[in-house]
């Protein structure tokens, strides 16, 4: 089991006003993820969502409809349903080692009296990896995106 520390990893916990279920499905439905995967107003494309352990999760990112652009190309570690999902881009889809990976990413979901405790932890392998993610803006992106979440699973409809 991972050991968290602030030294190495940086967190966003949220509480969202919605099931875990309808949390859950925002994760593995690839056109609910495009919708707040990246902050807007950057639009997402995703290119692959396999939700299983080795399954690749490939998404592309496009500014004021240019060209897409890589994104996030990462492979699934643990995958359990509506409960929690361990990712990296440390490799790629199938196992496959990837050229410059750095973080390890640990979402969690758990039931709360107002809906879903959604915990989002990133895991790095050096104090400068951590520094170099908190710099580039892994609060604002990361908090984004999770209000972003929110907004859509929170919606009535």
């Amino acid at each position: 089991m991972q050991t968290v520390t602030a030294k190495l990893d940086l967190e966003v916990s949220r509480i969202i006003k919605a099931p875990r279920d309808r949390v859950w499905n925002a994760w593995a439905d690839p056109e609910r993820l495009a919708q707040w995967w990246i902050p807007r107003p950057l639009t997402c494309r995703v290119v692959s969502l396999d939700v299983q352990p080795g399954g690749a999760f490939v998404t592309e990112m496009s500014e004021d409809g240019g060209p897409f652009v890589p994104h996030l190309s990462a492979c699934f570690l643990d995958v359990r349903p509506k409960e929690r999902i361990v990712y990296t881009n440390a490799l790629t889809g199938g196992w496959r080692p990837a050229t410059n990976g750095f973080v390890t990413a640990i979402i969690t979901l758990a039931d709360h009296p107002d809906g879903t405790h959604y915990r989002a932890q990133a895991l790095h392998k050096s104090r400068a990896d951590r520094e170099k993610h908190e710099e580039l803006g892994f609060h604002d992106g990361w908090g984004t995106v999770v209000a972003q979440l929110a907004e859509l699973v929170e919606a009535k409809t």
